[in-house]
């Protein structure tokens, strides 16, 4: 749908002043670099540069942007239930500090196929992220608008998704002043989840007519899968602190004249100290860049401490002061009490969700606007203690001598949190089915001329074709695409010879031989043998099914009488048939890829042989690379739009691998779409060590083979590829992919089987 005038001028604007404050950018990030050499590493990424190995063959990735710690944490549930509901789906998750990336790296590792920087939001890097991963959904959590990521994600096809999401008080000003300029990325969402009724409320203000209120992702934290490392467990036995004290996410002042929160938190100790000489507090500032100072203070404080990094034996009272992310969540099992920082401070609080989820004693300042709903929440069930700043020791000291009272602010915080869950799997839901909406657009706009010429040409050719037909004897069952590459012809012809066959039909396949370097026809029978340098691999792989007869020829036709001569054929299946002009056939299927159907485009904006529109002369359409129960709705309804009449029908490939062996696992490939393979194993439940993919049709070398090996004690690849090897080692298996159809019609034309 075109953008209003109003929405195409703001994003001109808003480009005009990025490109204004490039230089100023610059030396930004060079004042960045000069202060902290950290952010120098994968500083590329930052302008799109990605490592080739987050490079996608085919679309269909899902891209998840998590800020910061916050929301990587918050990711994890996500990504999991996307993993099993999305298994064929690359997940990659960007993040934009340096804490973020720490956090996602060891957090979602086995669950992310890849973490990186967020790219500026410059359309330049912007569209180089997209062209690489090419995302299906695009899912922004939070807070973050991009303008450019946003429009650029939605004219390639995909679907962005706002999970999540929040506009905080001290944000929410800003906002309303630039509203007039908002509407326009916030009218681009597909999806728009905001974490709470206020949160919705104000999004709508904004002109996000369709947000929704789904919940916070942070009610669903598992306490479960938090886990204590084993030396830090270690020094909390050793130390057998009682009682025990966290306070988490602690926040400088936010303007001058404001509490340091480090600085009372230590005040507030000393005063407790004196009157529990067992205690034991774990500070854990909200910023790395303040773990140092935090420890200079403790030092001038004369407070007996010790650095998490840096573990050794400590006197009691004493503080742990923990300098390491990512592991404070877990320390929540052990503490009696605990304060959530940024609340005193003049920072609008951060959530209380992960300490209520292990049913503590929660104590907060009056700053809690940026969550202000479950703070309402927790306060009017008494599930949350709300201390000025003066007041703090004496709220912290009544709740360490009155364990009734602090075991029942606590479960009743657990109440609260547990009454809030299932916002993951509303946002996994509402994901999902953007991702089944997705339909990739043609791009390389300036290429669009030379389309039409192609397109022109391809006319004229079947035009001119179609005027010299060629009849076959039998009837003819064609089976092609509109795409350039795999779609999975050669194991739907496996899958239909089979079918005739059962129904009593010797049938014929009649092929072109694709990469063999012999020029004559070939005619085989099932149990015949050829080298694969007459026949090409398809071939191969059809006469080991067994089931079809196989012709080989440049113009197909005059491989049958060679095959007739020995046994004649009830039906031919032509193999990539679509755009063979110059034979007549009784039946046309058309295969198209599920997750990438328009391949960018007609050649050569993209891979297509002929515009979509040519799906009007299909019989039949059978959809590749499906997922069982999925329906795909966008794609239908543009098939339906040009062909309102062919049966469509869904397949899929499923591995059947081997038993395998103890040791490393590798996978290898050339196929046109090698995903389906990595897919196949992964459903399989086969862990992969990594997998290589080779160009289709390739020849492998001794070299390639040996280097593989090296990496590996075991490695699978397909059926085809194992046919392009020099030699085959013993511990090179492959794989059989076996194809799964559904909705195949049940008045398919086959043909009647001659009499004998």
């Amino acid at each position: 749908m075109p953008q209003p005038l109003s929405h195409r001028l703001a994003f001109a604007l808003y480009r005009a002043l990025q490109w204004a404050g490039f230089p100023f950018l610059l030396v930004y990030l060079a004042v960045r670099v000069l202060r902290d050499r950290r952010y120098l590493r994968h500083l590329g990424e930052r302008f799109g540069l990605l490592p080739r190995r987050f490079r996608r063959s085919s679309p269909g990735a899902v891209w998840l942007h998590a800020v910061s710690v916050g929301e990587a944490m918050s990711a994890v549930g996500l990504l999991r239930q996307l993993r099993a509901q999305l298994p064929e789906a690359p997940l990659f998750v960007s993040v934009s500090t340096i804490a973020g990336r720490a956090m996602a790296e060891q957090k979602l590792a086995g669950l992310a196929d890849g973490v990186f920087y967020a790219p500026l939001d410059y359309c330049f890097a912007v569209r180089r992220v997209l062209r690489l991963l090419k995302p299906s959904v695009v899912a922004v959590m939070e807070t973050e608008i991009w303008p450019n990521l946003w429009r650029e994600a939605v004219r390639t096809g995909a679907r962005l998704a706002v999970v999540n999401g929040r506009i905080s008080d001290k944000a929410l000003p800003r906002y309303r002043r630039y509203a007039w300029f908002f509407r326009a990325p916030l009218a681009l969402p597909h999806e728009l989840l905001a974490q709470d009724a206020i949160a919705e409320a104000r999004y709508r203000t904004l002109g996000a007519a369709h947000a929704r209120d789904g919940g916070n992702l942070k009610f669903d934290f598992d306490p479960t899968s938090a886990r204590i490392a084993e030396d830090l467990r270690e020094f909390l036995t050793n130390h057998a602190a009682s009682p025990i004290v966290i306070a988490a996410s602690t926040m400088p002042p936010a303007f001058p004249g404001d509490v340091d929160e480090d600085e009372l938190v230590v005040e507030v100790f000393r005063g407790l100290a004196a009157q529990h000489p067992g205690l034991l507090l774990i500070l854990a500032p909200r910023r790395p860049e303040r773990f140092d100072s935090a420890a200079r203070l403790l030092a001038e404080a004369g407070v007996a401490f010790v650095r998490r990094s840096a573990l050794g034996p400590l006197a009691k009272p004493g503080v742990l002061l923990l300098d390491t992310i990512g592991e404070l969540s877990a320390l929540f099992s052990v503490a009696d009490v605990v304060f959530v920082g940024g609340s005193i401070a003049a920072r609008g609080g951060h959530n209380v969700l992960e300490p209520a989820a292990f049913g503590r004693a929660i104590v907060t300042g009056p700053n809690n606007q940026n969550f202000q709903s479950i703070a309402d929440d927790f306060v009017a069930k008494n599930a949350l203690k709300i201390a000025q700043k003066e007041a703090l020791e004496h709220v912290f000291d009544a709740l360490l001598r009155d364990s009734d009272a602090r075991r029942a602010l606590g479960e009743r915080a657990l109440e609260c949190a547990a009454a809030r869950r299932g916002a993951t799997a509303r946002a996994a839901a509402a994901i999902v089915r953007l991702y089944d909406e997705a339909l990739l657009q043609p791009r390389r706009r300036w290429l669009a001329p030379l389309a039409w010429l192609w397109s022109a040409g391809v006319a004229a050719d079947r035009a001119w074709k179609s005027f010299r037909l060629e009849f076959a004897p039998v009837p003819v069952i064609s089976v092609g695409n509109l795409a350039m590459g795999g779609t999975g012809k050669t194991p739907l012809v496996i899958w239909l010879a089979r079918e005739a066959a059962r129904r009593g039909l010797f049938p014929a396949v009649l092929m072109r031989g694709y990469g063999r370097r012999g020029q004559r026809p070939v005619a085989l029978l099932p149990g015949d043998a050829a080298a694969v340098d007459e026949t090409g691999e398809e071939a191969q792989l059809i006469l080991r099914a067994g089931d079809a007869a196989v012709g080989v020829a440049a113009r197909r036709l005059e491989a049958f009488p060679l095959i007739a001569a020995r046994r004649r054929p009830d039906v031919i299946l032509l193999d990539d048939g679509f755009q063979h002009w110059r034979m007549r056939r009784e039946f046309d299927i058309v295969l198209i890829d599920a997750l990438d159907p328009l391949r960018g485009g007609v050649f050569p904006r993209g891979q297509l042989r002929e515009p979509f529109a040519a799906l009007d002369r299909a019989d039949l359409i059978v959809l590749t690379r499906t997922r069982k129960g999925r329906q795909y709705p966008t794609l239908i309804r543009e098939i339906r739009r040009k062909n309102p009449r062919a049966p469509i029908a869904f397949a899929r490939m499923k591995a059947a691998v081997p038993r395998l062996p103890e040791g490393r696992v590798g996978a290898f490939c050339g196929l046109g779409q090698p995903e389906a393979f990595r897919v196949s194993l992964a459903e399989a439940g086969v862990s992969l060590a990594f997998f290589e993919v080779f160009p289709d049709h390739h020849r492998y070398t001794d070299g390639e083979i040996k280097a593989l090996s090296a990496r590996a004690d075991v490695l699978l690849t397909t059926e085809k590829d194992l046919l392009n090897l020099p030699s085959v080692p013993s511990h090179v298996l492959a794989v059989p992919l076996e194809l799964e159809v559904e909705g195949w019609p049940e008045d398919f034309p086959w043909p009647s089987p001659a009499v004998s």
